[in-house]
């Protein structure tokens, strides 16, 4: 599933969250595999986008604010956001933006 995100045509909704990672994995790979495997099946995702080299960026599209809304609630994200908070992340940033125009070959 990684890899570019298949969009439909816009509008649509971006969820930008970029992230410092604390030293080691305490659990953080096997968390996040899971949180793309329960978005996935999230009425309204439409994909994902992430990379990772000191700084992450991880994009996950959505097909309207209130499946960003009903994610952000799920409680199992809600578990691994209070775990991040606590254990897995020195800093972090969330930016949710609506797409306008896409384009690319």
């Amino acid at each position: 599933m990684w890899g570019m995100a298949k969009t439909p045509e816009p509008p649509y909704y971006a969820v930008i969250f970029s992230s410092l990672r604390t030293d080691g994995d305490h659990g953080y790979g096997a968390m996040a595999e899971r949180m793309l495997a329960l978005a996935a099946r999230q009425e309204g995702f439409l994909g994902v986008e992430s990379a990772r080299e000191g700084l992450g960026i991880t994009v996950s599209y959505w097909a309207s604010e209130e499946a960003i809304k009903n994610w952000k609630q799920n409680a199992e994200h809600l578990e691994a956001q209070r775990l991040g908070h606590n254990t897995w992340y020195a800093g972090f940033k969330v930016r949710v933006a609506r797409v306008e125009r896409d384009y690319g070959g």
